[in-house]
Protein backbone atom coordinates (compact mmCIF):
# COMPACT_ATOMS: atom_id res chain seq x y z
CA UNK A 1 0.00 0.00 0.00
CA UNK A 2 1.50 3.31 -1.06
CA UNK A 3 1.15 6.58 0.79
CA UNK A 4 -1.40 9.05 -0.54
CA UNK A 5 -0.93 12.84 -0.38
CA UNK A 6 -2.68 14.55 2.50
CA UNK A 7 -3.92 11.41 4.17
CA UNK A 8 -3.61 10.84 7.90
CA UNK A 9 -0.86 8.34 8.63
CA UNK A 10 -2.13 5.72 11.08
CA UNK A 11 -0.17 3.28 13.21
CA UNK A 12 -1.73 0.19 14.76
CA UNK A 13 -0.80 -1.83 17.85
CA UNK A 14 -2.07 -5.41 17.78
CA UNK A 15 -1.37 -8.59 19.72
CA UNK A 16 -3.60 -11.16 18.05
CA UNK A 17 -5.57 -12.04 14.96
CA UNK A 18 -6.10 -8.45 13.88
CA UNK A 19 -9.71 -8.46 12.67
CA UNK A 20 -10.14 -4.80 13.62
CA UNK A 21 -6.84 -4.09 11.93
CA UNK A 22 -8.28 -5.69 8.79
CA UNK A 23 -11.26 -3.34 8.97
CA UNK A 24 -8.85 -0.39 9.07
CA UNK A 25 -6.77 -1.82 6.21
CA UNK A 26 -9.90 -2.31 4.12
CA UNK A 27 -10.99 1.25 4.83
CA UNK A 28 -7.52 2.53 3.91
CA UNK A 29 -7.86 0.91 0.50
CA UNK A 30 -11.16 2.64 -0.30
CA UNK A 31 -10.97 5.65 -2.65
CA UNK A 32 -11.47 8.90 -0.80
CA UNK A 33 -10.85 7.52 2.67
CA UNK A 34 -8.82 10.22 4.47
CA UNK A 35 -6.48 7.93 6.44
CA UNK A 36 -4.11 5.05 5.76
CA UNK A 37 -2.40 2.46 7.92
CA UNK A 38 1.36 2.82 7.42
CA UNK A 39 2.79 0.73 10.28
CA UNK A 40 1.60 -2.20 12.40
CA UNK A 41 3.53 -3.19 15.52
CA UNK A 42 2.95 -6.30 17.61
CA UNK A 43 4.42 -7.48 20.88
CA UNK A 44 3.95 -11.08 19.65
CA UNK A 45 6.17 -12.41 16.90
CA UNK A 46 3.56 -14.75 15.42
CA UNK A 47 0.56 -12.47 15.69
CA UNK A 48 -1.74 -12.93 12.71
CA UNK A 49 -2.10 -9.15 12.62
CA UNK A 50 1.45 -8.91 11.26
CA UNK A 51 0.55 -11.28 8.43
CA UNK A 52 -2.52 -9.18 7.60
CA UNK A 53 -0.39 -6.05 7.42
CA UNK A 54 2.22 -7.64 5.17
CA UNK A 55 -0.49 -9.02 2.89
CA UNK A 56 -1.78 -5.47 2.47
CA UNK A 57 1.69 -4.12 1.71
CA UNK A 58 1.94 -2.34 5.07
CA UNK A 59 5.14 -2.34 7.14
CA UNK A 60 4.86 -4.79 10.04
CA UNK A 61 7.21 -4.96 13.02
CA UNK A 62 7.60 -7.32 15.94
CA UNK A 63 9.03 -5.48 18.93
CA UNK A 64 9.96 -7.85 21.73
CA UNK A 65 9.16 -6.54 25.24
CA UNK A 66 11.89 -8.83 26.62
CA UNK A 67 14.49 -6.66 24.89
CA UNK A 68 13.73 -3.78 27.27
CA UNK A 69 14.32 -3.26 30.94
CA UNK A 70 10.82 -2.09 31.81
CA UNK A 71 7.44 -1.24 30.36
CA UNK A 72 8.24 2.44 29.85
CA UNK A 73 11.41 1.70 27.88
CA UNK A 74 9.44 -0.67 25.64
CA UNK A 75 6.65 1.84 25.12
CA UNK A 76 9.08 4.63 24.28
CA UNK A 77 10.59 2.35 21.62
CA UNK A 78 7.10 2.10 20.10
CA UNK A 79 6.80 5.88 20.21
CA UNK A 80 10.08 6.21 18.31
CA UNK A 81 8.96 3.77 15.61
CA UNK A 82 5.65 5.54 15.06
CA UNK A 83 7.19 9.01 15.20
CA UNK A 84 9.88 8.09 12.68
CA UNK A 85 7.15 7.25 10.17
CA UNK A 86 5.12 10.39 10.69
CA UNK A 87 2.20 8.62 12.35
CA UNK A 88 -0.50 11.07 13.41
CA UNK A 89 -2.87 8.59 15.07
CA UNK A 90 -2.27 5.24 16.76
CA UNK A 91 -5.09 2.70 17.03
CA UNK A 92 -5.06 -0.20 19.47
CA UNK A 93 -6.59 -3.24 17.79
CA UNK A 94 -6.60 -6.13 20.22
CA UNK A 95 -3.42 -4.91 21.90
CA UNK A 96 -3.09 -6.81 25.15
CA UNK A 97 -0.61 -4.69 27.07
CA UNK A 98 -1.39 -1.78 29.39
CA UNK A 99 0.29 1.34 28.06
CA UNK A 100 2.58 3.40 30.26
CA UNK A 101 1.94 7.03 31.16
CA UNK A 102 4.96 8.02 29.04
CA UNK A 103 3.39 6.46 25.95
CA UNK A 104 -0.04 7.96 26.59
CA UNK A 105 1.45 11.41 27.03
CA UNK A 106 3.47 11.08 23.83
CA UNK A 107 0.26 10.41 21.89
CA UNK A 108 -2.15 12.48 23.98
CA UNK A 109 -5.28 13.03 21.93
CA UNK A 110 -3.84 10.89 19.14
CA UNK A 111 -4.42 7.34 20.42
CA UNK A 112 -7.64 5.34 20.13
CA UNK A 113 -8.86 2.05 21.50
CA UNK A 114 -11.90 -0.09 20.76
CA UNK A 115 -13.69 -2.05 23.48
CA UNK A 116 -16.55 -4.61 23.25
CA UNK A 117 -19.00 -2.99 25.65
CA UNK A 118 -20.87 0.26 26.17
CA UNK A 119 -18.34 1.92 28.42
CA UNK A 120 -18.20 2.73 31.25
CA UNK A 121 -19.98 -0.61 31.68
CA UNK A 122 -17.83 -3.75 31.68
CA UNK A 123 -14.30 -2.40 31.23
CA UNK A 124 -11.26 -4.65 31.07
CA UNK A 125 -11.06 -8.26 29.95
CA UNK A 126 -13.95 -10.54 28.96
CA UNK A 127 -16.47 -7.72 28.54
CA UNK A 128 -18.94 -9.99 26.74
CA UNK A 129 -18.80 -12.53 29.55
CA UNK A 130 -19.30 -9.76 32.07
CA UNK A 131 -22.41 -8.58 30.20
CA UNK A 132 -23.92 -12.08 30.20
CA UNK A 133 -23.09 -12.69 33.85
CA UNK A 134 -24.74 -9.41 34.84
CA UNK A 135 -27.87 -10.19 32.84
CA UNK A 136 -27.48 -7.14 30.60
CA UNK A 137 -30.17 -6.74 27.95
CA UNK A 138 -28.05 -4.39 25.84
CA UNK A 139 -24.31 -4.17 25.39
CA UNK A 140 -22.22 -3.03 22.45
CA UNK A 141 -18.97 -1.43 21.40
CA UNK A 142 -17.09 1.76 22.25
CA UNK A 143 -14.32 3.62 20.48
CA UNK A 144 -12.53 5.95 22.86
CA UNK A 145 -9.38 7.99 23.19
CA UNK A 146 -6.66 6.45 25.35
CA UNK A 147 -5.86 8.33 28.55
CA UNK A 148 -3.61 7.71 31.55
CA UNK A 149 -6.39 6.56 33.87
CA UNK A 150 -7.35 2.97 34.65
CA UNK A 151 -8.19 0.64 31.76
CA UNK A 152 -10.82 1.84 29.23
CA UNK A 153 -11.45 5.24 30.83
CA UNK A 154 -10.69 7.67 28.00
CA UNK A 155 -13.20 10.07 26.42
CA UNK A 156 -15.78 8.21 24.34
CA UNK A 157 -15.83 8.92 20.59
CA UNK A 158 -18.49 6.56 19.21
CA UNK A 159 -20.69 3.78 20.55
CA UNK A 160 -23.04 1.23 19.01
CA UNK A 161 -25.57 -0.94 20.82
CA UNK A 162 -26.04 -4.69 20.46
CA UNK A 163 -29.06 -6.46 21.92
CA UNK A 164 -28.32 -9.47 24.10
CA UNK A 165 -30.45 -12.44 23.00
CA UNK A 166 -31.89 -14.97 25.42
CA UNK A 167 -29.85 -17.83 23.97
CA UNK A 168 -26.59 -15.92 23.59
CA UNK A 169 -23.31 -17.52 24.48
CA UNK A 170 -20.12 -15.55 24.92
CA UNK A 171 -19.10 -16.57 21.38
CA UNK A 172 -22.37 -15.62 19.69
CA UNK A 173 -22.54 -12.28 21.47
CA UNK A 174 -18.90 -11.57 20.67
CA UNK A 175 -19.51 -12.24 16.98
CA UNK A 176 -22.33 -9.70 16.75
CA UNK A 177 -20.35 -7.12 18.69
CA UNK A 178 -17.35 -7.71 16.43
CA UNK A 179 -19.40 -6.86 13.35
CA UNK A 180 -20.19 -3.48 14.93
CA UNK A 181 -16.53 -2.98 15.86
CA UNK A 182 -15.53 -3.42 12.23
CA UNK A 183 -18.02 -0.76 11.21
CA UNK A 184 -17.35 1.72 14.01
CA UNK A 185 -13.54 1.84 14.16
CA UNK A 186 -12.97 3.05 10.57
CA UNK A 187 -15.70 5.65 11.11
CA UNK A 188 -13.96 7.01 14.23
CA UNK A 189 -10.65 7.20 12.37
CA UNK A 190 -12.36 9.00 9.49
CA UNK A 191 -13.81 11.60 11.86
CA UNK A 192 -10.39 12.15 13.41
CA UNK A 193 -8.71 12.46 10.01
CA UNK A 194 -11.29 15.02 8.93
CA UNK A 195 -10.62 17.11 12.04
CA UNK A 196 -14.17 16.66 13.30
CA UNK A 197 -13.42 15.47 16.85
CA UNK A 198 -12.95 17.91 19.71
CA UNK A 199 -12.35 16.85 23.31
CA UNK A 200 -13.99 19.20 25.82
CA UNK A 201 -13.32 18.00 29.34
CA UNK A 202 -14.39 14.36 29.33
CA UNK A 203 -16.66 14.73 26.31
CA UNK A 204 -15.91 14.29 22.64
CA UNK A 205 -17.84 16.64 20.40
CA UNK A 206 -18.30 15.63 16.76
CA UNK A 207 -18.32 18.64 14.44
Amino acid sequence: MTSGPGRLRVGVLASGRGSNLQALLDASARPGYPAEVVLVISDRERAAALDRARAAGVEALFVNPKDFGDREAFDLALVREFTARGVGLVCNAGYMRILSVAYVRAFAGRAMNIHPSLLPAFPGLHAQRQALEHGAKVTGVTVHFVDDGPVDTGPIILQASVLVQADDTEDSLSARILAEEHRLYPEAVRLFAEGRLEVVGRRVIIR
